[in-house]
C-alpha cells in the first residue's frame, strides 16, 4: 500500500534533440508519427517547451519490437539504374 512518504525518483525528461539522437528518423518523420499517433505524444511544460518522459520511449521501443512482423517496408527499389548507358 502507498502511503505517499515513499520516496520517488523523478522522470527523465528529454528534449526533441535528444529524442532524435535515440530514434534515428528525420524530424519531419517524427511529427508526423506523433500526428499518427505512433509515437508518443509530447508534454508542454511551458508555452515553448516540449519533453518527453524516457520512461514512454523505452515503452514505444518495446511496442515497437513486439508488432516487427506487422512492420511495413519502403517500396521496393528497382534493379535498374535510371541513366545508366546500356
Amino acid at each position: 500500500m502507498d502511503d505517499g512518504n515513499e520516496k520517488q525518483e523523478p522522470r527523465k525528461m528529454l528534449k526533441l534533440n535528444e529524442i532524435l539522437e535515440i530514434v534515428p528518423i528525420a524530424r519531419t518523420t517524427l511529427e508526423r508519427m506523433i500526428r499518427l499517433k505512433q509515437f508518443p505524444k509530447p508534454t508542454y511544460i511551458s508555452n515553448n517547451r516540449r519533453i518527453w518522459y524516457a520512461d514512454q520511449i523505452v515503452e514505444w521501443q518495446r511496442q515497437v519490437d513486439n508488432s516487427q512482423p506487422e512492420r511495413r517496408r519502403g517500396r521496393p527499389r528497382s534493379k535498374t539504374r535510371s541513366g545508366a548507358a546500356a
